[in-house]
């Protein structure tokens, strides 16, 4: 398996097929529509300008892809990032998710980010494993927030310490541009 940095043109359609099962078969994601590779190409240059967005090749195919994103526009959050991972469900258990997340969360350590949070839409007993073995810590959920496959889903919220160990009082370090592998 081998990480690198997404590339818009060449990884947009890999990211889409691999996405598109989440959003049209399983009430993970809560868009209702698949989005095409040109809209992941958007998306995957939109993202890099401000966080990583990371692709895992497995024999040549990238069977996987994290990234984080804006948590709240307001200036008070610029230390803050939301994360995401999805693996191929062929692929899914053999480490890519864990490996990918391990690589974006540095990543936005050496971003001086303090926060990574993900949104889990329940049931999903794996992600939340996977949360859970990181070290992320769950900090509340959101009780029928969103409708999708037929009923009111939860969505499960989770927060990861960057840096535990960066001093709580005087201003923090200015977030950095995205760093690369």
């Amino acid at each position: 398996m081998f990480l690198r940095h997404a590339d818009p043109q060449g990884d947009a359609a890999a990211c889409a097929a691999i996405y598109a099962p989440y959003v049209t078969a399983s009430g993970v994601s809560f868009e209702d529509v698949a989005p095409t590779a040109q809209q992941f190409a958007t998306r995957i240059v939109e993202t890099s300008t401000s966080y990583p967005w990371l692709v895992l090749e497995d024999d040549g195919r990238v069977t996987g892809y994290a990234y984080a994103s804006q948590h709240h526009p307001r200036a008070g959050y610029r230390w803050a990032a939301d994360v995401a991972v999805y693996v191929d469900a062929a692929r899914q258990g053999r480490g890519g998710g864990r490996s990918l997340y391990a690589a974006l969360l540095e990543l936005l350590r050496r971003q001086n980010l303090r926060s990574a949070c993900a949104g889990i839409a329940l049931p999903n007993e794996a992600s939340v494993g996977l949360h859970r073995a990181l070290g992320f810590e769950h900090v509340g959920t959101y009780r029928d927030i969103g409708w999708k496959a037929g009923a009111w889903r939860d969505v499960s919220w989770w927060q990861l310490a960057l840096r535990p160990d960066a001093p709580r009082d005087g201003p923090p370090l200015e977030p950095l541009e995205p760093k690369r592998l």
